[in-house]
């Protein structure tokens, strides 16, 4: 029969296309964006859709590449350090990691059409460059004052019982396959069943106007902890083509192709009681997403001012539409000593007979984006660049590979997210005839609204309950230059700094986690142009 209190420890995995819902979180993570490409693009902050001449500048501007008026060939490289330091509740913690790193490569071939023709260049170009990098380790934890992930376990399988007999049937439900009880059945949160079957969950007798009754009850917690690992990143292709029309305008088209590589493997413990009844739990998740999407970016460049330097620039990028697959695998380890006298541990393996792990496939499409620009040249020796771009994250959609929308994920996404605003400037300037000092400067609004959570379904698979909400991102890049008759070469550094919310679980009262996240990146390009 299924106790109120007993121990057990559990492993659990699921196989096929089971009920595991993709989340908001998951779909800004694979929509958004930051500034890399060569080390001159990052250098100036990415302010360069007006200004162009660029390889970087056909994944923001395509119209840029129109003003090469001849062949180019870039490389780069570097390495990056991120740091997040987290405070729950007066308890800090610091994590780190440094990775090198292969950030772009790519080309531009011009090709004059001729000096008095209306159509006086035609450019295409390729280029690949990281515009995600998922590369991060965090850590946090510290004393709960009573809350406890177990209550979220109860709380999700009690929204999906009838009876307390139907904890008893989960609980002694013997593996021998699928069935009305099965840990795997699609009429159960995985998260609940696994608090179900590891003892986390027991029975709480509550009384209201209506009179007695039981329902499921997690424990008190008493301190927690927690360790992620994220790595990967989003690898972007784009193949460009733009004009160049009588100096005066230059339009512009890309295609850029996607490639998702994304891994993330977590570990949280928690110490529980309950009267004299104590213990602790550990909780690991596995998680990876692979796919691959499509999206295509319109540009157009003017010079509206005969002989003067001074351009401006629109361009719209369409949503990436992306096929995605994610691959899932939980463990759950409880240790739990009861007042009797009575301690219990070991290791329970009930569903042996299910293999490998819980897949999902399913498409996300993400925001638009629009981006204005201008720039303009001083005195021949300094360009100045300036950009607005705003990408619409509440239009962001999961659907399924049917077609059909993932109609409760899409609310989430509606009601949790907002526009993103993102302002960049930048500059450089010629200190001598071969070198240049450059610096910019970004700064992108939030993208989730404060009150945003993760919300999982009631029969949801997937049991990372936790989260983060990521404030205002700030960016700061200095570069330095050389450019010879054929070769040149570009160094620049960039700085990374915003604030964050981390919740281990959902909870109306839980405190967040203060999180200061930093990242450096030192950048090298090498490159010809003929």
């Amino acid at each position: 029969m299924f106790k109120y209190r007993t121990v057990a420890i559990a492993l659990l995995t699921g196989s096929g296309l089971t009920a595991m819902a993709q989340t908001q979180y998951d779909a800004v993570r694979y929509s958004d964006k930051e500034l890399n490409g060569t080390a001159r693009f990052v250098g100036m902050g990415g302010a360069m859709s007006a200004l162009g001449a660029d390889i970087s500048v056909m994944g923001t501007n395509p119209a840029g590449t129109a003003l090469f008026r001849g062949h180019d060939v870039s490389a780069s490289f570097g390495f990056n350090s991120t740091q997040a330091e987290s405070d729950f509740s007066g308890n800090k913690m610091t994590d780190k990691r440094l990775k090198a790193s292969f950030d772009q490569i790519g080309f531009v071939l011009s090709n004059k059409i001729g000096n008095r023709t209306t159509l006086r260049y035609v450019n295409f170009g390729f280029n690949y460059h990281k515009s995600r990098n998922f590369n991060r380790q965090f850590k946090s934890g510290g004393l709960l004052y009573g809350e406890s992930q177990t209550q979220q376990m109860a709380n999700m399988i009690g929204g999906a019982v009838n009876s307390v007999s139907e904890l008893d049937d989960i609980y002694n439900y013997n593996g021998s396959g699928a069935g009305p009880y099965s840990p795997t059945s699609v009429n159960y949160p995985y998260l609940g069943v696994m608090g179900v079957r590891t003892e986390l969950v027991g029975v709480g007798t509550f009384q209201d106007e209506q009179g007695t009754y039981e329902a499921p009850i997690g424990w008190y917690g008493d301190a927690n902890g927690y360790q992620s690992r994220e790595e990967g990143g989003i690898n972007t292709y784009d193949f460009n083509l733009s004009a160049n029309i009588e100096d005066w305008v230059y339009l512009g088209v890309t295609l850029g192709v996607y490639d998702v590589n994304y891994r993330r493997s977590t570990y949280y413990t928690e110490d529980v009681y309950d009267g004299e009844n104590g213990g602790y739990y550990e909780l690991r998740n596995s998680f990876r997403t692979e796919g691959t999407g499509i999206d295509v970016k319109l540009g157009a460049i003017f010079r509206p001012i005969d002989d003067s330097p001074f351009r401006f620039g629109i361009a719209v990028h369409t949503p990436v539409w992306y096929s995605l697959k994610d691959t899932y695998s939980s463990e759950i380890y409880s240790s739990l000593s009861y007042d009797d006298g009575t301690r219990f541990e070991g290791v329970e393996s009930p569903f042996d007979y299910v293999g490998g792990e819980t897949v999902r496939e399913y498409n996300l499409t993400t925001p638009w984006r629009f981006n204005v620009s201008m720039g303009t040249v001083l005195e021949g020796i300094m360009a100045v660049g300036a950009e607005y771009e705003y990408a619409t994250y509440p239009s962001a959609e999961l659907s399924y590979t049917d077609g059909y929308k993932m109609e409760n994920q899409n609310i989430y996404i509606d009601e949790d997210l907002q526009g993103e605003h993102t302002v960049r400037v930048g500059m450089e300037t010629r200190i001598t005839s071969s070198f240049s000092l450059r610096a910019g400067y970004n700064y992108s609004t939030a993208i989730f609204k404060e009150a945003a959570y993760k919300a999982l379904e009631y029969n949801d698979m997937r049991t990372d309950v936790e989260y983060e909400n990521n404030f205002g991102r700030h960016t700061a890049t200095v570069g330095l230059g050389y450019a010879g008759k054929m070769f040149y070469a570009d160094l620049a550094y960039k700085y990374d700094a915003y604030k964050s919310d981390f919740y281990a679980f959902s909870s109306e009262t839980l405190s967040a986690t203060k999180v200061n996240n930093n990242r450096h990146q030192l950048l090298f390009t090498l490159g010809v142009h003929f």
